[in-house]
C-alpha cells in the first residue's frame, strides 16, 4: 500500500508547475545572472596578481636590478619589470599599462595613477627597500667590516619567509551568494512540502477529502507523500548543485560527495519546513504559500543572499541568530566544507539541519492527524 501511494505521490509532484520554475528554472536563472555579475570581481579586487611596474633608472643602480630580477623570477613573481626612460613610462602610466613608475635617483620614488591594493604594495616595496639601504649606508660610515654581515642578514631574513596558505580550499568571498542561491533551493523545498498538507486536508483540497475518506490509514499517506516529496525535491537539488559546479564552474572544493550529501539533507529541512507551516491552521492554499515563500526568502536575506555581509552583521548583533537560521546553517555547511580541513563545524551544521527537519516534521504531523471534520 506504501508502494502503491509513493508512486502516485511521485506522478503528481511531477504536474506541480512550481517546482518547474521555483526549483530548476529560476536556480538557473539567478545562478547565470550571479555568474555575470560576480565572475571576476574577486579577481579584480581580492586577488593578487603580478603587478606591472616601469622603472627608471638611468645610473643602471646594479643592487636595484638584482633586487627586481630576484622578485620577476619567483614561482608567482611579485613584480613585472619595464625599463624605461621618464617620458616612456609616464606614457605608460598614462595608458594604464603599468600600475605605477619606481624612480632610482639615489633614493627610490614612486609615482601611482590611482590609490589602489596595487600602489599599496608598491608603496611598501619603495619604503622598505630605502630602508635597508639606508640602514647599508649607515653601517658602512659607521663601521664597514660589518656591512657584510648585515647584508646576509637581510637575505637570511628574506629566505626565512615562506608562503602558508590559510587554507587550500575556495576563498572567494563571492562563492557565498552561490552557496545562498543553493539554501534558496532548498528552502523552496517548502513549496512541495505545503503540497503534502494541501493534498492531505479535506479543507483545501479535493484530493484531500477523497483522501480522507479512503481506507488508507493516514499515516502512511503521510508517509508516502512525505517520501515522495523528498525524492522530487533531492533530484532538484541534485540538479542544483550539479549545475552551479559544472555549468557555472564554481569551485566547491574536493569534497564533491559531501556537497552533494549537505544538498540532499538541506532539501530534506526545505521539505519538512513547508510540511510544518502547511501544517498550522486553517488558512487557505494561497496564503500559505506566500507565507512559506515569505518565510524562506526573509531566511535568505538574512543569510547574505541579497547583501553578500549581511550574515556578518547578523553575527555581530545577535549571534544566536545565525545559528538556528536554516538558510544560514546551509550556507555555512558550504563554507566549511570547502575551506576548512578539519569536519566539526560542519558536523555541527550537519547535525542541526536533522535535527531541525526531524522537529518539524513530528510537529507537521502531529498537527496534521488532529484535523477532525464535521462533514466532507
Amino acid at each position: 500500500m506504501f508502494l502503491h501511494n509513493l508512486k502516485y505521490e511521485l506522478l503528481s509532484s511531477l504536474r506541480v508547475k512550481d517546482i518547474l520554475i521555483w526549483l530548476i528554472l529560476f536556480p538557473v536563472a539567478l545562478g547565470t545572472f550571479f555568474k555575470i555579475a560576480f565572475s571576476n570581481v574577486y579577481n579584480e579586487t581580492t586577488k593578487f596578481d603580478t603587478i606591472p611596474v616601469a622603472v627608471t633608472d638611468e645610473a643602471q643602480d646594479q643592487t636595484l636590478r638584482s633586487v627586481l630580477d630576484s622578485l620577476q623570477e619567483q614561482e608567482e613573481p611579485l613584480l613585472d619589470v619595464t625599463y624605461a626612460d621618464k617620458e616612456e613610462a609616464e606614457k605608460m602610466l598614462r595608458d594604464k599599462k603599468v600600475n605605477g613608475i619606481i624612480t632610482a635617483d639615489g633614493k627610490l620614488s614612486l609615482t601611482v595613477a590611482e590609490s589602489d591594493l596595487r600602489s599599496s604594495i608598491l608603496s611598501s616595496f619603495v619604503k622598505e627597500y630605502n630602508s635597508r639601504q639606508q640602514i647599508i649606508k649607515d653601517c658602512i660610515m659607521r663601521d664597514p667590516s660589518k656591512a657584510q654581515d648585515v647584508i646576509a642578514s637581510f637575505s637570511e631574513e628574506t629566505a626565512s619567509l615562506r608562503e602558508i596558505p590559510l587554507s587550500s580550499g575556495n576563498t572567494d568571498y563571492m562563492t557565498d551568494y552561490f552557496y545562498n542561491l543553493l539554501a534558496m533551493v532548498a528552502l523552496f523545498g517548502s513549496i512541495t512540502g505545503l503540497h503534502i498538507t494541501i493534498n492531505n486536508q479535506a479543507d483545501l483540497s479535493q484530493l484531500g477529502a477523497r483522501k480522507c475518506c479512503s481506507p488508507t490509514p493516514k499515516s502512511i499517506s503521510l508517509a508516502a507523500s512525505l517520501t515522495g516529496s523528498y525524492i522530487v525535491h533531492s533530484i532538484c537539488m541534485l540538479f542544483s548543485v550539479t549545475f552551479v559546479r559544472f555549468g557555472l564552474q564554481i569551485d566547491m572544493g574536493s569534497r564533491l560527495g559531501l556537497v552533494y550529501l549537505t544538498a540532499l539533507l538541506a532539501g530534506i529541512l526545505g521539505v519538512s519546513l513547508g510540511f510544518f507551516v502547511g501544517s498550522v491552521g486553517f488558512l487557505s492554499t494561497s496564503v500559505k504559500i506566500a507565507v512559506s515563500t515569505a518565510v524562506s526568502l526573509i531566511l535568505c536575506f538574512l543569510s547574505g543572499l541579497m547583501i553578500a555581509n549581511m550574515k556578518v552583521r547578523i553575527e555581530s548583533i545577535c549571534p544566536w541568530f545565525n545559528r538556528i537560521n536554516p538558510a544560514a546553517v546551509i550556507t555555512n555547511s558550504f563554507y566549511y566544507l570547502n575551506v576548512y580541513d578539519d569536519l566539526s563545524k560542519y558536523g555541527v551544521c550537519m547535525i542541526t539541519m536533522a535535527v531541525t527537519a526531524l522537529v518539524f516534521d513530528i510537529l507537521g504531523i502531529l498537527l496534521t492527524r488532529r484535523k477532525k471534520y464535521a462533514s466532507l
